[in-house]
């Protein structure tokens, strides 16, 4: 009996698998889906951000709690060390996004943890491979395409974490707006002095804002102006990022044969 319930798990297993790891197309597109999904996530959580609670967000706060649901749970059915995925901040994450998008959350709460969310964009490694292989632009692009995403998501999660930390207390802060307006203008050090945010968890805040928005805001100025790179490893040292135009390893000095994909 409990064999002939097995196969049918199995063969489940095993075609889940398949559109999660396999290099076929139907695998790829599928892997392409789910990363329009998380595309499409994040930006209904920015626009909801702004936007009153209503039947209709609520009932699309269901549907993509559904679906992050299902992809949450198909990635641990074919996990291979489902106890080691468990002990990750991303797995975490994932269900805290869930809970906020099916639990019925008080207000605008959800939001702030929804913008965990955000933060699935940076960890799915296979897709990365996949864009790698699939986009001359992320290929040429990558380094300032991740220092955009980095600072994106920073931004947003401060964004939260800044709303739901003062909207009770501090008058300056009504809105998501106003609390994008303000990481933006701490992130910067701008620092107008309109809005700010009183007390000791207030100044820690601010100042976590400043040093590592800081800190990502100059990761994307070095990706922006550092000469651009392509990633070929290196068969002898194995260094993986070389000047687009380079003929030896500046490492160990070994002859490369880096594809030329022609002139634009």
């Amino acid at each position: 009996m409990l064999d002939s319930a097995a196969v049918p798990f199995d063969a489940l297993k095993s075609r889940i698998r398949q559109l999660y790891e396999s290099e076929t197309p139907g695998g790829t597109k599928f892997r392409y889906a789910l990363l329009l999904l998380d595309i499409v996530t994040v930006l209904f959580i920015v626009a909801t951000s702004f936007l009153p609670r209503t039947k209709a967000v609520e009932s699309l706060d269901l549907v993509f709690g559904i679906l992050i649901l299902a992809d949450f749970s198909a990635r641990m059915i074919i996990s291979r060390h489902p106890l080691h995925d468990l002990a990750r901040l991303s797995t975490w994450t994932d269900i805290v996004v869930i809970i906020s998008f099916l639990a019925p959350l008080a207000g605008e709460a959800g939001g702030f943890l929804r913008a965990f969310r955000t933060l699935r964009l940076l960890r799915d490694y296979q897709m990365v491979a996949r864009l790698r292989t699939d986009s001359p632009f992320f290929r040429k692009n990558e380094e300032v395409v991740f220092a955009v995403a980095n600072l994106g998501v920073f931004i947003f999660v401060m964004t939260g974490v800044v709303y739901e930390t003062q909207k009770s207390h501090n008058p300056q802060i009504a809105n998501y707006a106003d609390a994008l307006y303000f990481t933006v203008t701490a992130l910067t050090t701008t620092g107008f002095g309109d809005i700010t945010l009183p007390g000791t968890v207030g100044r820690l805040i601010t100042v976590v804002i400043m040093i590592f928005g800081v800190t990502l805001f100059l990761n994307l100025a070095k990706a922006l102006l550092a000469p651009s790179k392509v990633r070929f490893p290196c068969p002898v040292c194995a260094l993986q990022r070389h000047d687009a135009d380079a003929v030896h390893c500046k490492a160990c000095g070994t002859i490369l044969k880096i594809p030329d994909e022609g002139m634009d």
